[in-house]
C-alpha cells in the first residue's frame, strides 16, 4: 500500500495415555499405537529452498503455498493474533501458511513502542502455526527498516534463535521500503546485515527480503542480487491498483533468475479501499499459478476497509460463520481454498 495500512497494515495441547489394568493372568498384548497426526503441508514440504527462479521443497519440486497475512500487529489485528485464529484458517480456508505482521510505526502501540506486547503476539502465532503444522512468515512490517538497522538485526537474531531449528518459519525482514529507499544504497545493505546475524544462526531457512516502492520494484532487485542463495525477493499487489506494468516487472525479475514471493495481496486499491476488483485478481491468479508463487492474502483485521476480512464485532478465535466476512474476505476465501485442489 502507499500509506500506512492501520489495520494492515499456546502452550502446546498434551495428551495423556491411561492404561487399564488386566485381570487376567494372561499377559494382554501390547497397545495399539496411537494413530499418528495428519501431517500437513510442513510435513509434506519441508524446509523450503531458492533453486533458481522457484521456491522449492526439500524433495526438489516448485511449492507455491496460499494463506493469509495477519494485520499490523498494534492496531485492529492485534485480538486475532491467536492459536484459534491459525487453526481456524488451517481448517476452514485451506491455509498453507499464515503471516504475522510486527508493526513498527510511530503511533502509540508498535513494536516501538510496545516490543514485549508486540512481539508476544508474533511468537504465538508462529507457535501455533509450528504446532499445525503450516508454514509461518515473520514479518518486519515496516517502510523504514533501513533507518533502524540494529533494532531489526536484535529482533531477527532472537527469532533465528528460537525458530532456526524449524522448518516451518520463513523471516520477512523489510515489509515495504518506500519509493525515496534506494535498493542498491539502503535496502540491500541492510538486508546483507540483517540475513548475516540470522545466518549466523540459522544457516538453512527461506529468507525475504523486501523491494523499493511497497514491495514493487523486483526486477530492480533481481538486477543486483543478494548473494546469499536462499533469498526470495518480495512482490506485493493490490488488484485495483497494479495491473500489467507490475506484471511486467515481475517477469523481468524471474527472468533475471530471481524468485518472488507474494508476501502481501489485495483485492482492493492500495490504500485499502475502493470495489473488489475480482477481474484483476483472477488475472493476477492466473499470473501466480503459471509462475508457481506464494501468496498471503490482506488482511486479518476487522476495520471497516475494504482490505479487511471480517466485519467488526465477528469472535477473534476463527469459527467464522459467512456473515462474520466482508465481501473481500469470502473472496479471498474461497480462492485460497482451491488454490491446492
Amino acid at each position: 500500500m502507499t500509506k500506512p495500512r492501520r489495520s494492515f497494515l499456546l502452550a502446546p495441547l498434551t495428551a495423556a495415555l491411561l492404561l487399564a489394568g488386566c485381570t487376567s493372568a494372561t499377559p494382554p498384548p501390547p497397545p495399539t499405537p496411537a494413530a499418528p497426526a495428519a501431517a500437513g503441508v510442513v510435513s509434506t514440504h519441508g524446509r523450503l529452498q531458492v533453486a533458481g527462479n522457484r521456491i522449492v521443497g526439500a524433495h526438489g519440486r516448485p511449492v507455491s503455498l496460499a494463506g493469509v497475512s495477519f494485520g499490523w500487529s498494534q492496531w485492529e489485528a492485534a485480538r486475532f493474533y491467536n492459536a484459534g485464529t491459525v487453526n481456524w484458517l488451517k481448517q476452514d480456508w485451506n491455509a498453507s501458511i499464515v503471516r504475522a505482521a510486527l508493526g513498527l510505526h510511530q503511533e502509540p502501540g508498535s513494536y516501538l513502542q510496545a516490543p514485549a506486547a508486540n512481539r508476544a503476539r508474533v511468537i504465538a502465532v508462529a507457535d501455533a502455526a509450528i504446532a499445525a503444522d503450516l508454514y509461518v512468515l515473520i514479518d518486519w512490517h515496516d517502510h523504514h527498516a533501513h533507518e533502524r538497522t540494529d533494532l531489526a538485526v536484535a529482533f531477527f537474531t532472537d527469532m533465528a534463535r528460537r525458530y532456526g531449528h524449524q522448518p516451518h518459519v520463513i523471516y520477512e525482514i523489510y515489509n515495504e521500503p518506500l519509493n525515496t529507499a534506494s535498493w542498491s544504497r539502503d535496502v540491500k545493505p541492510y538486508a546483507e546485515k540483517v540475513i548475516a546475524a540470522i545466518r549466523t544462526i540459522d544457516p538453512d531457512n527461506l529468507i525475504v527480503v523486501g523491494t523499493p516502492a511497497w514491495a514493487q520494484d523486483v526486477d530492480v532487485a533481481a538486477a543486483d542480487p543478494i548473494k546469499d542463495p536462499n533469498v526470495a525477493y518480495t512482490l506485493h499487489f493490490y488488484a485495483g491498483t497494479h495491473k500489467a506494468g507490475l506484471r511486467a516487472k515481475a517477469r523481468k525479475a524471474l527472468d533475471l533468475g530471481a524468485a518472488l514471493f507474494v508476501t502481501e495481496w489485495g483485492t482492493c486499491n492500495a490504500d485499502g479501499a475502493g470495489p473488489v476488483d475480482e477481474a484483476s485478481v483472477r488475472e493476477w491468479f492466473d499470473f501466480m499459478r503459471e509462475n508457481q508463487l506464494s501468496h498471503c492474502n490482506w488482511g486479518i483485521y476487522d476495520k471497516r476497509e475494504t482490505a479487511a476480512i471480517i466485519h467488526p464485532g465477528a469472535t477473534a478465535q476463527g469459527g467464522w460463520k459467512d456473515a462474520d466476512l466482508t465481501p473481500s474476505g469470502r473472496y479471498a476465501r474461497d480462492l485460497i481454498r482451491a488454490w491446492g485442489k
